[in-house]
């Protein structure tokens, strides 16, 4: 492994899910370390449980107890030993504080780690969103975390990713209620912007993305909603004259079918199940989720903790291995950027 590789930092992720055993057989899979230098940060006793469930030891594995003990001289594996009181008790299947704080715990150091430029990108195993709030979070989600953390006041939005098609949203984790007055022309021309410059960044020169309508048949005319008229298409507008590759706003119960066909590249979608329903159904064995927006890289398989098979060593690893290889990529064209 060459030391000029990009170095990827992986979190364990909810330990009462499949994310510990995911971890494992990761590292255990054909290629993964020839790819990056990776930095695997949580508690030693979550990962013992991981290789058990997972069936599979680790011995390439050198476990460091302090960050400024990071040195892939040696080799492109290291474990950062994070070490929370209880967490062995924690059960499979269950939310919890404890599981919440190593979440938090495990993630904050990954952020501090790439703002110092130790780590060049970021893979989490789920997170349980639950967890995390009995954990100390204040926020729905981990996005809002990273997002204070790097003092950041631009949009910032989950993508979900599979096959090739990605998933862009205006609105995400919040109660469908609140959507309809969050639909300002500026929110959409910048998720528009964001959509344009994460799949940049992902190696696109040239990203076709798509505007979802929000009404049924996008509005018919303003028949049944004047959002279209009055907000979507102008924001489209603008970001045509910025010279975007972008069209809509389209029905969205059919645009999906241009993505699939590959007319698109990437959906801007209203609100959250406006696309994930779609995407999941035509991707969830191998589906992504980008934390776009945010200064580095950051990934994780778009499924979940799976609480009902944790610990069974049942989990499809696909997702998780597409997680790691776009966050090596991204990494690597973030660094090709820089040079």
């Amino acid at each position: 492994m060459s030391l000029t590789q990009p170095t990827v930092a992986i979190l364990q992720g909810d330990p009462a899910g499949i994310g510990p055993e995911l971890l494992v057989k990761l590292l255990g899979a054909s290629g993964v370390l020839d790819q990056a230098n990776v930095l695997v940060i949580g508690d030693p006793a979550i990962f013992r449980r991981g290789e058990q469930a997972a069936g599979i030891r680790i011995d390439s594995m050198r476990h460091i107890g302090d960050s400024r003990d990071i040195d892939f001289a040696a080799g492109p594996l290291l474990h950062l030993d994070l070490h929370f009181e209880g967490i062995e008790d924690t059960a499979l299947g269950e939310v919890s504080a404890i599981g919440g704080r190593s979440s938090i715990g495990a993630l904050q150091m990954s952020l501090e780690l790439a703002r110092s430029a130790v780590v060049d990108a970021v893979v989490f195993m789920p997170f349980n969103k639950a967890s995390m709030h009995m954990g100390g979070n204040e926020f729905t989600d981990e996005m809002g975390f990273a997002k204070r953390f790097f003092g950041l006041t631009g949009e910032v939005s989950e993508f979900n990713v599979a096959h090739g098609m990605w998933n862009g949203r205006v609105t995400s984790h919040v109660a469908m209620k609140d959507v309809p007055a969050l639909l300002t022309r500026q929110r959409i021309e910048e998720s528009i912007a964001l959509a344009d410059r994460t799949l940049r960044l992902a190696g696109y020169a040239r990203p076709r993305i798509v505007v979802a309508a929000y009404n049924p048949h996008a509005g018919d005319n303003g028949l049944m909603g004047r959002e279209e008229l009055d907000v979507i298409a102008p924001a489209v507008q603008a970001m045509q004259a910025r010279h975007v590759e972008v069209t809509g706003p389209l029905p969205a119960d059919t645009l999906w079918l241009k993505v699939r066909s590959g007319e698109y590249d990437a959906v801007v979608t209203m609100y959250h199940d406006q696309g994930q329903i779609a995407i999941k159904l035509l991707g969830f064995d191998q589906g992504v989720s980008v934390l776009a927006g945010l200064p580095i890289p950051i990934t994780t398989p778009a499924h979940g903790t799976a609480f009902d098979i944790a610990g069974q060593n049942k989990a499809n690893l696909a997702p998780t291995r597409n997680a790691f290889d776009m966050a090596v990529d991204m990494a690597a064209q973030r660094l090709q950027g820089q040079s």
